[in-house]
């Protein structure tokens, strides 16, 4: 089968074609991820996969994206697109794709019902839940059965999305028909994004550099009954930082947005003098993202955000009439 992407530390970065029974996997991982993480192509070689960079010139997909920018770094659309038509030329390959998808936002909510069952035993239930914003499966996986529960338990709880700067697709997309992947292959569903050909710039958090939100969250978000915020590199580092100095575990990049945003709201708190139990989700270790953390130590971590006339020059094919 192929595995497509998912809003944590390995799936959002890559996309898999595999055999149905194991005894291939070919994996395109972006390129700015493979670059900035090598090691996971690493373990992924140890396990038996082979590993490409994507845009790569295993497909026709990668090479026209080449064609067009030989120094792109890649997205998560062209390597699912990769996949989809790496999977399609070969009789024995599936590809089922993840990471916005309903049924992969419903399956990380196990996350989240296990957190409600530590909070039943803390006695207390959160005024805020917050989680990094991928595709969305992270920030459904720790937000949904809380909102499901706040509606008799605290029904002033707020859920916070967290996004990178550089790739805002809630807090600076619109709310679109678009497609999952780069080549507009799979079907367009309604949802907040870049649009589908957008590439974030070279990000360390590669699980939140997708071009669009999973169609439940967008259309929670679209309705209010979600929140969107983003950060920058740095802010999200010195978090990130702070918290490993506090707590003696380093969080992933992706995480560490997460972090940034409930250090906010503790602080905010503390500033209002009021009680607040915040809950967000450490969703990985940072131990295979150390050369970030280096690059952020030592003043090299840059904060890029894509420009207004950039983010209107992806979105502009889904506006135009065909």
């Amino acid at each position: 089968m192929v595995t497509g992407t998912g809003a944590g530390q390995w799936g959002s970065a890559l996309a898999m074609a595999c055999h149905p029974y194991g005894m291939e996997c070919t994996v395109f991982m972006v390129r700015s991820s493979y670059r900035q993480k090598p090691y996971r192509g690493t373990l992924m070689r140890l396990n038996g996969a082979k590993v490409f960079t994507s845009p790569s010139e295993e497909t026709e997909v990668g090479r026209a994206a080449l064609r067009a920018d030989p120094d792109s770094p890649g997205s998560l659309g062209i390597a699912n697109a990769e996949a989809i038509e790496y999977a399609n030329d070969r009789k024995e390959a599936r590809f089922s794709i993840g990471s916005g998808e309903n049924h992969v936002l419903m399956h990380q909510t196990v996350i989240g019902e296990e957190a409600l069952l530590q909070m039943e035993l803390a006695g207390e239930f959160p005024d805020v839940v917050i989680g990094a914003m991928g595709a969305g499966s992270n920030f459904a996986g720790i937000t949904f059965p809380f909102y499901r529960a706040a509606q008799t338990e605290n029904p002033a709880t707020r859920f916070l999305a967290v996004e990178p700067d550089a790739c805002p697709k809630m807090t600076r997309g619109s709310y679109l028909m678009d497609h999952t992947d780069y080549s507009g292959v799979t079907p367009a569903v309604k949802m907040y994004t870049l649009g589908h050909t957008f590439m974030a710039y070279h990000i360390h958090a590669g699980g939140l550099r997708y071009h669009g939100a999973a169609p439940i969250v967008s259309a929670m978000y679209h309705h209010d009954l979600v929140e969107a915020i983003s950060y920058g590199q740095n802010r999200v580092f010195e978090s990130g930082a702070a918290f490993a100095k506090a707590e003696g575990l380093v969080p992933a990049p992706e995480s560490a947005h997460a972090v940034a945003a409930a250090i906010d709201e503790a602080v905010k708190a503390r500033e209002e003098r009021k009680k607040r139990v915040i809950l967000f989700g450490l969703s990985g270790h940072g131990l295979l993202d150390l050369s970030a953390y280096e690059s952020y130590l030592s003043g090299e971590t840059v904060d890029v955000v894509p420009t207004d006339e950039e983010i209107q020059k992806s979105l502009r094919p889904l506006l135009e009439p065909t």
